[in-house]
């Protein structure tokens, strides 16, 4: 059985050090994807998020995360994570999501620790699986403001997962 990222309940967040005084921070409300189960019970996650669906506190903000300096929204629309294959019990009980992460259409390794989910999968119910990881964001060619701006980029995935439909 397939199951997939509801995005009416998924969220996935960012945020990033300016001056080492505070932190700029925003969430993105679209994400989409779905959980793969091959042959041998292994599971794949495959997330995408739209890049423009970004929300902040500030206008000024969310233009300048959207222009070519930051994500470049326009020419990269969309945010894909894609994970190695790993045990479908591991989704819930935590542990380490390696995979692949495209960003401005660079492709990197990324890393995400799973925070273990109080559901079991085998319900008809919702489950929310939460994820936290960092990147270099000059990794992804983000490279602009090094003085002001960290390096590190936190992440959040809060992944509402549910059966897919047949």
């Amino acid at each position: 059985m397939d199951y997939r990222i509801n995005p009416m309940r998924s969220d996935a967040e960012f945020g990033i050090r300016l001056l080492w005084l505070q932190t700029i921070s925003g969430h993105f409300t679209q994400i989409a994807g779905e959980v793969k189960l091959d042959d041998h019970g292994l599971a794949t996650v495959d997330a995408r998020i739209t890049a423009d669906s970004i929300v902040m506190n500030s206008d000024r903000l969310r233009r300048w995360v959207m222009a070519p300096d930051f994500f470049d929204a326009v020419q990269y629309p969309t945010i894909r994570f894609l994970s190695q294959p790993i045990t479908f019990a591991m989704l819930t009980s935590g542990g380490v999501l390696q995979g692949q992460l495209t960003l401005r259409g660079v492709t990197q390794p990324m890393r995400f620790e799973l925070q273990p989910a109080h559901c079991t999968l085998s319900t008809e119910q919702t489950c929310i699986i939460e994820a936290r990881g960092s990147l270099s964001r000059s990794a992804f060619g983000m490279n602009t403001h090094r003085t002001a701006l960290s390096d590190q980029v936190q992440l959040g995935l809060l992944i509402a997962l549910e059966h897919a439909p047949n």
